[in-house]
């Protein structure tokens, strides 16, 4: 998928919206844990199977965050990028974010809560990388254009792989993103917290059922 309509732009997107949409996500998403439970209980074999492989997305999530952050830290809308993780995808960085998202709601041990929170990660994404599409179209010009229609735009495709040989990348964009990244696997323990007070009776019951 490519942007067929992109109308280039000279000023680059304020991340700041992004943010703030992002922000709100995980107000809600905490909003989602407090008043629902999952229909597997704690400790069901179903469970624990949902939790292993959130448990595992949230881990590519971080390590796939820190892998595009090497070629792109400290470059963004500065140098076109298209080696490493943006030869297979022109969004790398959004889509092991929406695999984040995605295992946080398994980990909780819901489908529906792990679709709710992919499909919003997907959307918020999806707007900010169009708006960072038509900057950079704007600054690269033929360079960009010919860029997206090689590369796909959000799913990574493996076969179209390529790389340098040597690599200059940001520590400071790193360190970053490894914190970044600590806030997804803090969620794990959160979650287990949330359920022992339910099962306990320290916290109020959950109004709905999510499967």
């Amino acid at each position: 998928m490519t942007y067929a309509s992109l109308k280039p732009v000279s000023k680059a997107f304020d991340q700041r919206k992004r943010l703030i949409f992002i922000r709100i996500a995980a107000a809600l998403a905490v909003l989602l844990l407090f008043l629902t439970k999952p229909a597997l209980s704690e400790g069901s074999d179903g469970h624990e199977t949902l939790e292993l492989v959130g448990f595992c997305l949230v881990l590519i999530c971080v390590v796939g965050r820190l892998w595009s952050i090497l070629y792109v830290g400290g470059k963004k809308n500065e140098e076109l990028v298209s080696t490493g993780p943006f030869s297979m995808s022109q969004n790398p960085l959004y889509f092991f974010s929406t695999v984040g998202a995605v295992g946080i709601g398994l980990l909780y041990g819901s489908l529906v809560a792990a679709a709710a929170l992919g499909v919003a990660s997907f959307l918020i994404f999806r707007v900010t990388a169009r708006k960072e599409a038509e900057y950079l179209l704007g600054k690269f010009g033929a360079a960009y254009t010919a860029y997206i229609m090689a590369t796909p735009r959000f799913w990574p495709n493996p076969l179209l792989y390529r790389d340098n040989d040597e690599l200059q990348f940001s520590t400071r964009a790193l360190r970053r993103t490894f914190f970044d990244g600590l806030y997804f696997l803090a969620i794990f323990p959160a979650i287990e917290l949330i359920e022992y007070l339910r099962e306990t009776g320290v916290m109020f019951p959950a109004f709905v059922t999510l499967y």
